[in-house]
């Protein structure tokens, strides 16, 4: 064991995580003793604690920590399957949590909340992904799906697979929405050549695009309430 290691059962009561928390509340701790609490232990050199402050630093925050994938986690010294396992399915309790809704299918009336909806889901992805809102008449979500993951361009995304699960849905209506994993949901120039290829898909099978959200961290854009969109 290091000689400054710090094992939580040497710390006074008051600060030791779990006692903390059952003291004060979650509230009350910070990131890595919220850390420590999921992997439970740390190792030979580390205390839990000193783990979840090495996991935060090695990724460069709790946002880059979260879209870490199993294997990535799994590579930090100190960290091995189990544990990297338990923090991943923390985090994806936390996205599913902080996706609910009030309702189980709400309606979107607008950008906001389709974008409310989709926000925690998408905007961590190390990667693009291409996500569908399939509507009824009444703009009622009856599915939420993943068609494409990766860079996206009209060649790569076709419009078959939205409009082909819609028909199956018995869609009135889909909404697109992407998340640019920078953070900066500026519409690209392949964004808007993917959209009004879209468009013109939905024109033909009688399914209309209402709009295309691209998901940023914390924002988001619309491109009908931008006009760019037919």
């Amino acid at each position: 064991m290091a000689d400054d290691a710090v094992m939580i059962r040497d710390l006074p009561e008051d600060e030791r995580p779990r006692e903390k928390m059952n003291r004060y509340g979650a509230s009350a701790l910070g990131n890595p003793e919220l850390l420590a609490i999921i992997l439970r232990v740390g190792n030979a050199r580390m205390s839990a604690v000193q783990l979840g402050q090495h996991l935060l630093a090695h990724f460069g925050g709790l946002r880059e920590l979260a879209a870490a994938s199993v294997p990535q986690l799994s590579k930090v010294k100190g960290i091995g399957l189990a544990k990297a396992c338990q923090l991943k399915a923390a985090f994806e309790l936390g996205k599913r949590l902080a996706a609910t809704t009030k309702h189980a299918k709400p309606i979107i009336t607008g950008a906001e909340i389709a974008a409310d909806v989709l926000m925690e889901q998408l905007r961590y992805h190390p990667e693009e992904h291409f996500h569908v809102m399939f509507l009824d008449a009444r703009n009622q979500i009856i599915a939420n799906r993943d068609i494409f993951v990766g860079t996206l361009n009209a060649s790569l995304v076709h419009p078959r697979e939205v409009f082909h699960a819609a028909i199956t849905l018995s869609a009135g209506a889909v909404l697109l929405a992407h998340n640019h994993p920078s953070g900066d949901p500026t519409p690209s120039k392949e964004d808007l050549a993917l959209t009004a290829r879209m468009v013109d898909a939905g024109a033909i099978v009688g399914i209309p695009v209402l709009d295309h959200v691209i998901i940023g961290d914390g924002v988001h854009v619309s491109l009908r309430e931008r006009g760019l969109m037919k």
